[in-house]
């Protein structure tokens, strides 16, 4: 149970491998959900095989180290169906990975699916910019697009109970 006697949520971040975006996501959500009391199963993962039990990234890794974060122990998985039943929402990097979920959900899916980025104020409908293939200053960009994620979704649940 949650500080305010509601029942855990569980949220899913999704991108294309599951090691860039999506575990900073993952990292970014736990740390402000742990900040602000709030009980939840946060998991990541990608739309495609490529990385599977992989870590993430180095770079992504030493982004989350920078802001006091371990990421190290995450290890990369494919999305499943079985997803949609095990997560209240399901949140995509971009409108890729957004279609890619969009194409295996079930008709009777229970989770919720969006962009990260709907839930920042300002930001609905754009994507979280993949660094996988750019510098290492990419990764420092993509922290603050997934940490304002995280924040909101911490505000929202917060106040939501």
């Amino acid at each position: 149970m949650n500080k305010d006697g509601s029942a855990p949520r569980a949220i899913l971040f999704l991108c294309l491998g599951n090691i860039c975006r999506s575990p900073l996501a993952e990292g970014a959500a736990r740390a402000a959900f742990a900040a602000a009391g709030i009980d939840a199963h946060i998991d990541s993962a990608g739309t495609g095989d490529w990385h599977v039990g992989h870590p993430p990234d180095r770079r992504a890794q030493a982004e989350a180290r920078r802001r006091g974060i371990d990421i190290s122990g995450l290890r990369a998985r494919q999305l499943v169906r079985d997803d949609f039943y095990r997560f209240d929402l399901i949140l995509a990097a971009d409108e890729s990975n957004l279609r890619d979920a969009l194409a295996i959900r079930p008709d009777d899916a229970i989770a919720e699916l969006c962009l990260m980025l709907d839930l920042v104020a300002g930001r609905a409908g754009q994507g979280v910019t993949d660094p996988y293939y750019g510098s290492d200053e990419g990764f420092a960009a993509t922290w603050e697009d997934v940490a304002a994620v995280a924040s909101a979704l911490a505000a929202r649940w917060s106040t939501s109970g």
